[in-house]
């Protein structure tokens, strides 16, 4: 009896559970930080395999994120290197991938410019300052609504631009529009393919968020096979957007790079954001991190987080088995 007592008591001893999980845990983290796919923590290697909605934040996250001035459009008797110029001079400080487009381009052509005065950023619309002791705005097509400045010329240019699927740069003054930019971006290569994985991979629904016009937005959407997009969203739009998802599928990823993403990405169940040239706060932000700015990580993502609840739960399986038949032996000797 006394045999069988210590039998059983090292069969009720928890070990075989309480090691099933930890070590699953640990090698998944190991596993998935050698394919490229940084996660912190175990919480978040599961989590993935219960979300079922995906919503994917369009520049530098399904495209490069590295756009190119393609046209240059002034108004109102201004000429092309003034609007350049000033453009530059306003976006300078500034980390916008559409922004340092605009410094990229002023100095490709030896556009003359210094840094801008009192410039400050209107969130999700552009940015003001002072230029030469005057006031000036740049942003995008809504902001250029907000300021009252848009004439029909400029109405009927702006559509034109963006009809070509690029997007659109306003520059103003107080007085008058002075010019417009067209800015254009290229779909990451892999990116309908990676889209495509992920819904093979268990993803019911992928959306794309983006502050950009709904023309280049469809134009991307289509490039990338995603069926569902939000175009001309704020920073908080975003946050309402991954909110909308997860009361509709009970739990949402959101993947992006910036600092317009970070409150969408604390928001969602799962944050993931792009490891290269994602911003300091998105990646402070996100439980996962995609090194290489790799979209083909993202369904290795989910299909290594379903592995791995696979696994514990086996492990748990055969820990209870293993228990439940020694318990059984043990009244036989």
């Amino acid at each position: 009896e006394t045999d069988q007592g210590l039998v059983m008591l090292v069969i009720a001893c928890p070990c075989a559970l309480v090691i099933s999980t930890p070590v699953t845990i640990v090698a998944g983290l190991a596993s998935a930080a050698r394919a490229g796919v940084l996660i912190k923590g175990g919480v978040y290697l599961e989590a993935p395999a219960r979300v079922r909605a995906v919503a994917l934040d369009k520049t530098g996250t399904l495209t490069y994120g590295a756009p190119e001035v393609q046209g240059i459009y002034p108004f109102n008797g201004h000429t092309e290197s003034e609007v350049l110029a000033r453009a530059a001079a306003l976006e300078l400080e500034s980390g916008h991938p559409i922004a340092r487009a605009v410094v990229r381009a002023a100095r490709a052509r030896t556009v003359p410019f210094e840094a801008g005065e009192a410039v400050r950023d209107v969130k999700g619309k552009g940015t003001e300052g002072r230029i030469g002791g005057k006031d000036y705005w740049i942003g995008s097509h809504r902001f250029m609504h907000e300021k009252g400045a848009e004439t029909p010329d400029v109405h009927r240019e702006a559509l034109e631009i963006e009809d070509a699927a690029h997007t659109l740069v306003a520059l103003g003054s107080d007085e008058h529009v002075c010019g417009l930019v067209a800015v254009a971006d290229n779909v990451r290569d892999g990116a309908p393919d990676s889209i495509r994985a992920l819904k093979d991979a268990g993803v019911d629904h992928v959306v794309m968020l983006t502050g950009d016009n709904r023309a280049t937005a469809s134009a991307v959407a289509g490039q990338t096979g995603i069926e569902e997009f939000r175009a001309e969203l704020l920073p908080e739009e975003k946050v309402q957007a991954v909110e909308e998802l997860t009361e509709r599928y009970g739990s949402a990823a959101m993947v992006g790079d910036g600092v317009n993403d970070a409150p969408a990405l604390a928001a969602a169940t799962v944050g993931i954001a792009m490891g290269a040239r994602g911003s300091d706060v998105a990646l402070e932000t996100a439980d996962v991190a995609l090194m290489g700015d790799d979209l083909r990580r993202l369904p290795y993502l989910w299909r290594m987080s379903k592995r791995a609840r696979r696994v514990i739960r086996q492990n748990i399986a055969a820990a209870l088995l293993v228990k439940a038949g020694l318990a059984l032996a043990v009244p036989f000797g």
